[in-house]
């Protein structure tokens, strides 16, 4: 299996020269040390991926030091809480954030530790379609074959995905209602230890991102996306709705600093996280992102309209 991560890296540093002349010039007073970037999952997802891809990039723009680092738990909230309750709002510390995840957690537990509206949003990068995924050997040829077994067996089928209410557990419990099956969910603590748990049989199945789709390649069968067209990368993979279930769906990754910061300042890091999208595009595309340019007030009106989508498991 090839590391996605790390012969990104090797594409992506080839640019870094060329970005650092394109990018916009910083303000004489921003940033004045080192940024800390936090990734709220474990390495080997797609923020992880994504955040390395971004780190010489951002250091080549900038000039000073990125700090990717990682806190996992809660699906992001345990990272999101430390970072709203801590972090300085003067654009020097910055957090990835997913919705659903961000919208959904706060509704569904009191104790989530974080508010949804107390980040001030960078940018909405990328997204990733989710797709229903087993074994290249799973007995399951077809979405139907699986939803036959889950029918008749109801609780017996687990399935695999990052976190809870989060997209991919909201893609399971939204699936579990439209085709009228009971499901065992299983949350892990991002998408990094998703790959071993399909590949060594520790769940029937995975609701994931396209991403890991194409990254397991020929180890997995991927029997439904929920796009609405296929996907250029899986082209031989129906969509739920071809198949007669309406879901679409996917999981958007961004970036946000602490509510507060100067507007200056976000709005030059979007400009960044912009151009920077335009570089990684050729590389990030194949690997099953969708590229996105979303801020300001379209930021916020995602997040609503997403709560509106999910409402029926929201509330």
């Amino acid at each position: 299996m090839t590391d996605t991560r790390y012969s990104g890296l090797t594409v992506v540093l080839g640019a870094v020269s060329a970005f650092a002349i394109a990018a916009p010039a910083a303000a004489q007073d921003f940033p004045t040390r080192a940024i800390e970037y936090i990734i709220p999952f474990d390495p080997g997802g797609e923020s992880d991926i994504t955040a390395r891809l971004q780190e010489p990039l951002m250091e080549a723009a900038l000039g000073v030091g990125v700090n990717v680092r990682h806190q996992p738990g809660g699906g992001g909230a345990v990272a999101w809480s430390e970072f709203q309750g801590n972090a300085e709002p003067d654009g020097h510390e910055i957090i990835g954030i997913n919705i659903p995840h961000i919208v959904a957690q706060p509704i569904q537990r009191s104790d989530a530790g974080y508010a949804t509206e107390d980040f001030d949003i960078i940018t909405w990068f990328h997204m990733t379609p989710h797709v229903l995924v087993v074994r290249a050997d799973s007995p399951y040829e077809t979405l139907d074959d699986l939803l036959a077994f889950a029918g008749e067996n109801p609780q017996s089928l687990t399935v695999g995905g990052s976190g809870t209410f989060t997209g991919n557990h909201l893609e399971a419990l939204r699936l579990q209602e439209v085709a009228d099956v009971q499901l065992t969910y299983i949350p892990f603590t991002g998408t990094g230890p998703l790959p071993a748990a399909i590949l060594g049989g520790h769940v029937g199945a995975v609701i994931s991102n396209s991403t890991l789709g194409v990254q397991l390649g020929d180890d997995v069968r991927v029997l439904a996306v929920a796009a609405e067209e296929r996907l250029e990368v899986l082209p031989d993979t129906p969509t739920f709705q071809e198949l007669g279930y309406d879901i679409v769906g996917g999981t958007y990754r961004g970036v946000a600093a602490p509510k507060g910061t100067p507007p200056e300042r976000l709005e030059m890091l979007a400009d960044l996280f912009t151009e920077m999208n335009e570089t990684l595009g050729e590389r990030q595309v194949p690997m099953g992102y969708q590229m996105t340019d979303i801020r300001g007030q379209d930021a916020i009106d995602l997040m609503t309209r997403l709560r509106e989508q999910y409402g029926d498991f929201l509330n």
